[in-house]
C-alpha cells in the first residue's frame, strides 16, 4: 500500500511540473515554443543581438493585437507568441534567444526567462511588479544583465522623465479600476523611476548615430506625451546601407520591418523625441 501511495505522488509530481499541463499556455503556445527552439538551436553560436534579430524576423507577418497581458485582473505570466504587441515582440524575441543559449532550451526555460525579462528582479508578484514603463525595463533588466543600454555611450543627452499616467488614468487600466491601493502603488513606483538618470538619442541626431548601431538592438521611441516615457518598441537592423525598424505595427496590424530607413519613420511623428536603446548581451 505504502509503495502505491509513494507511486501516485511520483506521477503527480511529474504531472504537476508538466509544461503541457499549464492551462495559461495554449497548445498553438506550445507548439510555437518547441519549433522556434528546434528550428534556433543551431544558431546558439551567433552573437545575442543577431540571434535576438532573427528570431524576430521569423515572426514576420504575425498579427498585432493589443494588451494580451490584461485579459485577467490577477496577474499571470501570460505566454501568447500568437498575437504580439510591440512590448511583447520584443519581449518574447529576447527570451527565446536566451533560452536557445541556455543549457536547457525547452519551454520551461522560456517561461523562466520571459518572467526574468518582463518582471521588477526578475520574479513575478502581482500587477505592480511587471515592467510597465520601458525605461525601468531597461534598466531592470540592464541591472541582470541582459541588456546594456547605449545611449549615453552613443553620445546622448540626459532624458528628463516624469511618470505618472497610470496613477493618473486608472480607468485604463482593468486592474485599477476601483483599486485606490494598487493605483497607489503605480504612483510610489512612478515616483522612483522618475528620479533615476536617463539618457535617450534625441529624433535628429539619430541618422549621425547609424554607424554604432548592431543587428538586434532593440530600440524605444520617448515621447513628449505627459506622463509616459515611451510609445513604441521595435528591433533594429541592417538592411540596404541604412538601419530599419522590425516591429510589431499598430498601424499595420502585424510584424513588419519598417519601409523607410528608421531615421525618416522617426522624423514622421511630432511626438517622438528620440530613442533609447538597449543591447542585448549574453
Amino acid at each position: 500500500m505504502r509503495s502505491k501511495i509513494v507511486l501516485l505522488l511520483i506521477a503527480f509530481a511529474f504531472t504537476g511540473s508538466s509544461f503541457a499541463s499549464d492551462p495559461a499556455i495554449s497548445s498553438m503556445d506550445q507548439a510555437i515554443i518547441k519549433m522556434k527552439l528546434k528550428k534556433f538551436a543551431t544558431d546558439r553560436t551567433l552573437p545575442m543581438g543577431d540571434l535576438v534579430l532573427k528570431i524576430g524576423l521569423d515572426f514576420l507577418n504575425t498579427p498585432y493585437v493589443a494588451k494580451t497581458l490584461d485579459k485577467s485582473k490577477e496577474e499571470k505570466l501570460v505566454v501568447n507568441l500568437h498575437q504580439l504587441d510591440c512590448t511583447t515582440f520584443a519581449e518574447n524575441c529576447l527570451a527565446l534567444a536566451r533560452t536557445v543559449k541556455s543549457d536547457k532550451a525547452n519551454a520551461e526555460t522560456f517561461c523562466s526567462e520571459l518572467e526574468s525579462i518582463r518582471y521588477r528582479g526578475g520574479k513575478m508578484d502581482g500587477y505592480a511588479s511587471r515592467l510597465h514603463y520601458f525605461s525601468e525595463w531597461i534598466l531592470d533588466n540592464e541591472a541582470r544583465h541582459h541588456v546594456v543600454s547605449m545611449a549615453e555611450k552613443m553620445d546622448g543627452k540626459v532624458l528628463p522623465i516624469k511618470l505618472n499616467f497610470m496613477s493618473t488614468h486608472p480607468q485604463e487600466y482593468p486592474q485599477l479600476i476601483n483599486n485606490p491601493a494598487a493605483t497607489s502603488q503605480i504612483k510610489i513606483l512612478e515616483d522612483k523611476v522618475s528620479v533615476q538618470k536617463f539618457f535617450f538619442i534625441p529624433a535628429d541626431q539619430f541618422e549621425h548615430t547609424e554607424r554604432l548601431v548592431k543587428d538586434g538592438d532593440i530600440v524605444t521611441l520617448t515621447t513628449s506625451i505627459p506622463g509616459i516615457d515611451v510609445s513604441h518598441v521595435g528591433i533594429l537592423l541592417h538592411k540596404d546601407g541604412r538601419i530599419h525598424l522590425l516591429h510589431a505595427s499598430s498601424s499595420i496590424q502585424k510584424v513588419v520591418v519598417s519601409t523607410e530607413p528608421f531615421a525618416q519613420y522617426l522624423a514622421k511623428s511630432k511626438k517622438t523625441t528620440g530613442v533609447m536603446i538597449a543591447r542585448p548581451v549574453e
